[in-house]
């Protein structure tokens, strides 16, 4: 609980906020380094919170270019066996021992995701995002996965086989994420994020159903419930403005 109390209270006082992901071990010398440092820059000039997992690597880049530029530069730390060791480019740290806390966290505040190249975790926070967007659990955001290069052949997996072939998800769901190679690309999403414009082709959630939960999701509908009907409007391409749903 101390956990969630010290991240509510970090967040919710901050400018808006862009969460970043990558691998801790990319090194400063590797190309994604120097655009997760330019992205963190252009973010702080554009009056935003950076926030990523307080490491090293993609997180590092991100932060420093936040901190470089004189924004906010959160870390929100994991306390590990090994490979955390917070940047020292971070405004505002957190530590975390709890890993579902943190990604609470990562999650509530966020306005977009920018998802560099990465391993597990990266994967674990991509795919996590998406399922809370599908399943309507979150007001969609851009997902921008940056860098053609490595996220050229999981986005064709996801389109030919998870999509197309074993139809396990559905054309809606490919709208979630955006694939990005330059910062202003990145940007460019942020911006729809922040003045209305971003669109999905998701449905919308109204109603009761549509009011946000205490840690950041949507009060749906209880399966066990007699009403066991939340009020949907149509798929097709709506607006998704971010605090801007419609909630009786």
């Amino acid at each position: 609980m101390s956990e969630f109390v010290d991240g509510f209270d970090t967040l919710e006082r901050l400018p808006p906020a862009v969460t970043v992901f990558g691998s801790a071990r990319t090194g400063e010398s590797d190309e994604m380094y120097a655009a997760a440092r330019g992205v963190g820059a252009a973010l702080a000039r554009a009056g935003l919170t950076v926030v990523t997992g307080g490491g090293p690597g993609i997180m590092e880049a991100a932060n420093r270019g936040a901190f470089e530029e004189g924004g906010r530069s959160v870390g929100m730390n994991i306390v590990l066996p090994m490979e955390q060791e917070p940047n020292a480019y971070q405004t505002d740290e957190l530590v975390f021992e709890y890993f579902f806390v943190r990604k609470v966290m990562l999650v509530k505040y966020a306005r977009a995701f920018v998802i560099f190249p990465g391993g597990f975790g990266t994967m674990d926070e991509f795919f996590e995002a998406m399922t809370l967007m599908q399943t309507l659990k979150v007001r969609p955001f851009p997902i921008i996965l940056f860098g053609s290069s490595f996220w050229a052949e999981p986005v064709r997996w996801i389109r030919e086989v998870m999509c197309e072939r074993f139809k396990t998800v559905s054309e809606s769901d490919l709208s979630l994420f955006h694939l990005v190679d330059t910062t202003e690309e990145a940007m460019t999403l942020v911006r729809r994020a922040l003045d209305g414009t971003y669109e999905t082709t998701l449905p919308s959630v109204i109603g009761t159903a549509a009011r946000e939960t205490g840690e950041g999701t949507r009060r749906g509908v209880h399966p066990r419930r007699a009403t066991n009907h939340a009020p949907v409007a149509p798929e097709k391409p709506a607006q998704k403005t971010l605090g801007h749903f419609r909630a009786d």
